[in-house]
């Protein structure tokens, strides 16, 4: 293999580095070659086949191509987990089912709300501004610096406080909902201890919350994409 074909090879599977740590193998694939094309000045130039460069180029482009994805991954879990917990505030938090990203069960309305704001990304073209973002990061993050665990982890840690300061918004009524509608059955059980209170306002609590997620969930999910785009692409 001569010298041109060693390079492009190379150039080619440092790129897969950075976009297949986070994307499905295949995908990963096809985005590669695609943007090859466009990131050739700012990879070709910097390889270098000596194992003692090369090596430690590998591993920095997949630790990079990781943190990238986690960000937006972060993001995703926090409303999952916001999800979860809205179901449990307005006491529809039934026998989980199966889950939309992940191996556990996942509650119905759970579910509703992770796939409904999936949707939205994708409707709103957030996968184009994630590989818009992917290539911009190889100038945030050049192919010749190495990964930087302080400022990865300066970042996950930004990332973390302010996605579920985002859920947390987004939550807020239903947690003022539970706090008031809990508040008012305990003084009315205080008040008729001899009446099964709890189990009679049950439906009451449950079709109140349904109501406020009827009202609510487009400004919520309109919140959420806000959201995506000022903490995973502000980045």
């Amino acid at each position: 293999m001569n010298a041109s074909a060693q390079g492009l090879v190379l150039a080619a599977f440092l790129a897969f580095c950075r976009i297949g740590a986070h994307i499905r193998l295949f995908v990963a694939v096809a985005a590669t070659g695609g943007l090859l094309v466009h990131l050739w000045d700012q990879i070709f130039p910097f390889v270098d086949a000596r194992p003692g460069i090369l090596m430690p180029m590998i591993a920095s482009e997949l630790l990079i191509g990781g943190l990238i994805g986690l960000m937006a991954r972060l993001y995703i879990l926090a409303l999952m987990f916001m999800g979860n917990a809205v179901a449990m505030l307005i006491g529809f938090n039934s026998v989980g089912g199966h889950a939309i990203e992940e191996n556990e069960p996942q509650g119905p309305l759970a579910s509703i709300i992770s796939i409904a704001a999936l949707l939205l990304l994708f409707t709103l073209n957030f996968h184009h501004e994630i590989i818009r973002a992917l290539v911009a990061s190889y100038k945030v993050a050049p192919i010749n610096l190495f990964f930087n665990p302080q400022a990865a982890l300066v970042d996950v840690t930004d990332t973390l406080s302010e996605s579920f300061m985002v859920v947390l918004r987004l939550g807020s009524p239903f947690i003022a909902y539970a706090i008031l509608i809990n508040l008012t059955i305990g003084f009315v059980n205080k008040l008729t201890p001899q009446i099964p209170v709890y189990f009679i306002s049950l439906p009451f609590v449950v079709t109140g919350g349904l109501i406020l997620v009827y009202f609510g969930i487009g400004t919520m999910l309109s919140l959420f994409a806000d959201g995506f785009g000022d903490i995973t692409l502000g980045r």
